[in-house]
């Protein structure tokens, strides 16, 4: 059966809302760790996970920072307008977020039915100085809603006034208000790229200390950055996968990683992705790669489509996509590769690269369940269950998984 076909009615369970972990314990590493592996599930502790790898094998993990990305405004009605900056209207985020006179964004309006489109504005205090902030409706329609600000200092960038105006968005299942010590935990200790507006949460278990267990074991680590989009918060809504459509995310991988990764598939040795987003763009990458190969897309502009891996037939080997990457990056004296992936991966999906996956446990019926899905095949059924009655914590503040592909 194709994924577009495949019902989500099968990727469901019950999830108490008691096994929902609202807060993360206060020793990030002290979260269970389930291990699946060769059919079988053990149960460790997450700061065991340097034990659990081999000598040379290469994590990847995802460097995206979580941005403010709530703006309240009150209308002289008193109405609250709250818009929710999704990603940049032209995905650049290095320009939306230095800009210093206007920022266009993708965003989400809560009480959108309130605002009629005039000028709304709001006071933000930086430092000494109070600055006024703007905000004017550009596009609005049900799917798409586009949103200008301005500001009145010229020597104010967007991301500074996002910094000090924004909330944290938390993920709505949390079913709480972001708190002061969220600006803390709900960052991994990798988060340097501002962008995301949800974390990539496997990578909140890493301590200092487990890294420093990682380098002593021979573990390597390299970086990435993908930013999560509000998307991964929506379950999927259709009955069937060919229904829904994939979010797209920007992603930037550098030629560094790409040529440490071309180092490990060339050596054989495991590659685990730290999370679903680290999953779908070293996935991503190697589909560009093909698309690059197959003179569809430019070296350094990725563009990967949703059903993009289930409709190419006869795509080549990994080590020679990689090859070619390299060399037309070296050609080009392109430091890095940069774009969008909208990919699903799913059952029936064939994995190009990635060996393993640390990840936390996933909602019912999303799109991140099916990912599992495609890599452990019907055992996450089993690896659910035994989660459930272990007592393990889920979601984003949840407990961890390392999860060896069948």
């Amino acid at each position: 059966m194709s994924i577009q076909k495949l019902s989500i009615a099968d990727f469901s369970y019950q999830l108490p809302d008691e096994k929902i972990a609202r807060y993360p314990l206060e020793k990030r590493d002290e979260s269970k760790l389930l291990e699946y592996k060769n059919g079988s599930i053990t149960d460790y502790h997450f700061h065991q996970l340097p034990q659990l790898l081999e000598k040379d094998s290469l994590l990847v993990y995802n460097n995206t920072k979580v941005i403010h990305a709530r703006l309240l405004f009150q209308k002289t009605s008193g109405a609250q307008i709250e818009i929710f900056c999704l990603e940049p209207f032209n995905f650049d985020y290095k320009m939306a977020f230095h800009s210093k006179d206007q920022s266009v964004w993708n965003c989400m309006i809560g009480n959108k039915k309130k605002w009629k489109g005039e000028i709304l504005e709001r006071s933000v205090i930086i430092g000494s100085e109070t600055i006024t902030l703007k905000a004017s409706l550009q596009e609005n329609s049900q799917q798409n809603n586009s949103v200008a600000f301005t500001w009145n200092n010229p020597n104010v960038s967007f991301g500074e006034i996002l910094f000090h105006a924004g909330l944290l968005p938390i993920p709505p299942y949390l079913k709480r208000e972001a708190e002061e010590k969220d600006e803390e935990v709900y960052q991994t200790y990798f988060a340097k790229m501002e962008g995301s507006v949800a974390a990539p949460t496997a990578g909140l278990h890493f301590t200092p200390q487990v890294i420093q267990k990682l380098k002593e074991g021979s573990v390597r680590t390299e970086e990435l950055t993908l930013h999560v989009g509000a998307g991964t918060f929506l379950p999927v809504k259709a009955s069937q996968m060919g229904d829904h459509e994939m979010h797209k995310e920007s992603v930037i991988i550098t030629r560094d990683a790409v040529q440490n990764l071309y180092n490990s598939l060339k050596s054989n040795k495991p590659l685990i992705a730290v999370g679903t987003t680290s999953m779908r763009s070293l996935e991503s990458l190697f589909w560009h790669g093909v698309n690059v190969l197959n003179q569809q897309s430019a070296f350094g502009n990725m563009q990967v489509t949703q059903w993009q891996a289930y409709e190419m037939k006869d795509v080549a080997d990994p080590i020679h996509v990689f090859k070619h990457l390299l060399d037309g990056m070296q050609k080009e004296n392109l430091t890095e590769i940069s774009g969008e992936t909208q990919i699903m991966i799913g059952p029936g999906y064939s994995f190009k690269l990635v060996n393993g996956l640390v990840t936390n446990f996933h909602q019912p019926n999303s799109t991140l369940l099916l990912l599992v899905a495609a890599l452990v095949g019907s055992n996450w059924k089993e690896i659910y269950d035994h989660a459930l009655n272990n007592n393990y914590r889920f979601l984003s503040f949840g407990d961890s998984s390392l999860l060896w592909r069948n």
